[in-house]
């Protein structure tokens, strides 16, 4: 019987021992605290509501209004901080609600009361005593009566803004006048051009010859494109100077054109500076360098010998050209939207200088 009876004896303690730690593991506590038991009236303090769980377990904090007891008032609560503890295992989450009073009194605080799993855990009970603020009613000459008005002078801080602001609605009220008469005259826009004057033809081939001419390496590495600017010169200048499109005709037709009109001896030194700018173009022809050299003399004789001179007497070319160009209708509606943007713009700037002057008075 004894034998039975310690087995069983056993048996519990053994449940019990294995239990433990699933109990403590789903432990649970709740604490409330303030910070201050004493006040006086109209002062604040803070109770601070902590709460302990397991991390699985579901929490539902208290539904606190705007007073926890007739005559302690809520004055804010603050959100959750959460804490986790045991390596993610445990949670500790605190909660503050700051409370005030305009009576005086010893006053009891309920406990907070959390609900776990749908379970009710209750915190402890406070109590909060609220004084009044003392008054010594025997000596009323030491009451401070209502100070007078006092007169604070302006300062530049004070109205810089409105300085600033009616500054630029002037600003835009001329610019507004200015684009009003614009839009209303609807004068045409006058442009002035620039014009830079043109050289005479044999005065601008004789300047490329000279560019060409300053350029060593272009002669001694580089013949072909020596040779195409060469006679691309001369081309333009029989275009310009005799009419014909050079640039569009061969070496051949181009001496046979200028056959027509010229000195053929003239004539015979180009054509052998055109043949043999054909053999180094077409041919790889690699001219010498004295060659090169006579050819370049070649060009400048032929534009001397056959150059014009302008007449003194002629009328100058205008360097500058007024061109006048009627407004458009985009140009019309581009200026009515800025004049409608600035005039916003003035009405906000009047109401806020106005309401810089209200504020002052």
């Amino acid at each position: 019987m004894n034998i039975k009876h310690i087995s069983k004896t056993l048996a519990v303690i053994g449940l019990l021992w294995m239990g433990m730690p699933k109990a403590n593991a789903q432990q649970v506590t709740v604490d409330a605290k303030i910070d201050s038991l004493q006040l006086l009236i109209g002062e604040q303090a803070k109770i601070t509501l902590e709460v302990s769980l397991d991390a699985n377990q579901k929490l539902q904090m208290p539904m606190v209004l705007d007073t926890l007891v007739r005559g302690v008032e809520v004055l804010d609560i603050a959100k959750p901080d959460t804490q986790m503890l045991n390596e993610g295992k445990r949670m500790l989450i605190e909660q503050q609600y700051t409370i005030t009073s305009f009576d005086s009194a010893l006053y009891y605080l309920p406990p907070f009361e959390v609900l776990v799993n749908d379970q009710p855990y209750r915190s402890k009970a406070l109590a909060l005593k609220v004084y009044s603020v003392p008054v010594d009613t025997l000596h009323p000459e030491n009451f401070f009566g209502p100070k007078s008005i006092r007169e604070v002078s302006i300062t530049w801080q004070d109205i810089s803004n409105i300085f600033w602001l009616t500054l630029l609605m002037v600003a835009l009220g001329g610019l507004g006048y200015y684009l009003y008469k614009r839009l209303k005259d609807n004068k045409p826009i006058i442009r002035k051009v620039k014009v830079e004057p043109k050289l005479p033809p044999h005065t601008q081939a004789l300047q490329d010859i000279e560019r060409i001419k300053g350029d060593k390496h272009l002669r001694m590495t580089d013949p072909k494109a020596y040779y195409t600017e060469l006679t691309d010169v001369l081309r333009t200048y029989m275009a310009e100077r005799f009419g014909f499109n050079a640039m569009e005709m061969t070496s051949s037709e181009i001496i046979d054109k200028l056959l027509e009109t010229n000195d053929k001896e003239s004539i015979r030194e180009l054509k052998f500076l055109f043949e043999t700018a054909d053999l180094v173009k077409f041919a790889k022809h690699s001219p010498m360098m004295n060659e090169n050299d006579m050819n370049l003399v070649n060009a400048v004789d032929f534009i001397n010998n056959t150059k014009v001179e302008p007449d003194p007497n002629a009328k100058p070319e205008p360097t500058e050209i007024t061109i006048e160009e009627k407004r458009s209708k985009q140009g019309r509606m581009v200026l009515l939207g800025s004049l409608i943007a600035i005039g916003i713009a003035i009405v906000v700037i009047l109401f806020l200088v106005s309401k810089g002057i209200y504020n002052l008075i």
